[in-house]
């Protein structure tokens, strides 16, 4: 009888620790799978990340830049943003050789359906209120860049009656749909490529070509 009863224990202990044995085993493929499926995530994403930084990249080193100009934002919210659509709807625009820029054309009508705000403009002498306040200040930084860029030819530029603050006198380009155009002709014998953000308190004008 006793030595059934050792037995049993004996059994009993002996399963005991195959059954630990199993769990622990079980519990470390488990880890080893979840982190087997971490590092492939993991090498994915910085596969995908090395992609988008060389296309980044090569496309940075096709470009040349031909010119950049900036001048000092300020005004309040609807002024600015204002600006802001404006030069992301100017951003990215490319001129084949030969063909003219149009401001206008680019940007249109100023209106409160496209999110234009009141902001101050000019008019004439006066300073008074009206949608797409703002743009004339894109339409002068464009302007310097095109006036610093070698073979690009001014077609149409409107100086203002009253002195802007944000750039010298002289260096104005004003704009009014419909009235006032700045309009440029790419003639660099190349394709350019216009950039234009209003980041860092500054309006930038970048042209390049590729």
């Amino acid at each position: 009888m006793k030595n059934n009863i050792i037995i049993f224990i004996i059994i009993a202990i002996i399963a005991f620790f195959a059954f630990f044995f199993f769990i622990n085993l079980n519990s470390s493929n488990v880890s080893e799978n979840v982190t087997n499926q971490n590092n492939q995530q993991s090498t994915y994403k910085k596969a995908v990340e090395n992609i988008n930084s060389f296309n980044s990249t090569n496309e940075q080193m096709q470009e040349k830049e031909l010119s950049v100009f900036s001048t000092p934002l300020a005004g309040d919210e609807n002024r600015l943003e204002n600006i802001r659509i404006s030069c992301n709807t100017i951003n990215g625009t490319e001129l084949k050789n030969g063909e003219t820029f149009s401001f206008n054309d680019i940007v249109g009508q100023p209106t409160e359906e496209k999110g234009y705000k009141e902001a101050d403009v000019i008019v004439e002498t006066t300073l008074t209120k009206g949608f797409g306040g703002g743009n004339c200040q894109v339409s002068t930084t464009l302007y310097n860049a095109c006036l610093n860029t070698q073979g690009i030819e001014i077609v149409e530029r409107h100086p203002h009656k009253r002195k802007v603050t944000y750039v010298e006198e002289g260096k104005d380009a004003s704009v009014s749909y419909g009235v006032l155009d700045l309009k440029f002709t790419n003639n660099t014998g190349k394709t350019i490529k216009i950039y234009m953000n209003s980041e860092n308190e500054q309006v930038t004008a970048r042209i390049v070509t590729f």
